[in-house]
């Protein structure tokens, strides 16, 4: 779990720098027009949302609130993977070095533990 702490840490870093490279020297709006003109820009783009959509499902079905999980989706949405490697940083921190509380969130873990328990009792 250490070396995920390091690697999601790294990325927050990285996306910070990229962030601040990106806002000082350049136009979002110009700079995004270019991207839009190019075929390949599309692509990146609907690559980068899907990913997007596919973390925001991880990211709603591990938090404990409704309105915590949208908020993270929303920033995601707009900072980007400068968001979702602070979110994974986040719960590695929190998750007590245990990847099952990492992956499925405190609540749905406890859940996952308790059901598993449930089934071993009853012999299935």
């Amino acid at each position: 779990m250490r070396v995920a702490k390091i690697i999601s840490l790294l990325g927050v870093i990285a996306m910070t720098i990229a962030l601040i490279n990106g806002f000082v020297n350049g136009s979002f709006f110009d700079d995004g027009g270019v991207i839009l003109n190019n075929p390949w820009g599309i692509v990146s783009l609907v690559d980068l949302y899907v990913g997007f959509i596919l973390f925001a499902l991880w990211m709603y079905y591990r938090e404990k609130s409704i309105v915590t999980s949208m908020i993270w989706i929303i920033l995601i949405m707009v900072l980007g993977f400068f968001i979702g490697a602070l979110y994974v940083f986040i719960a590695l921190m929190t998750s007590k070095d245990d990847w099952l509380i990492f992956f499925l969130g405190e609540k749905n873990a406890a859940l996952a533990i308790k059901q598993r328990t449930h089934t071993d009792e009853n012999g299935l």
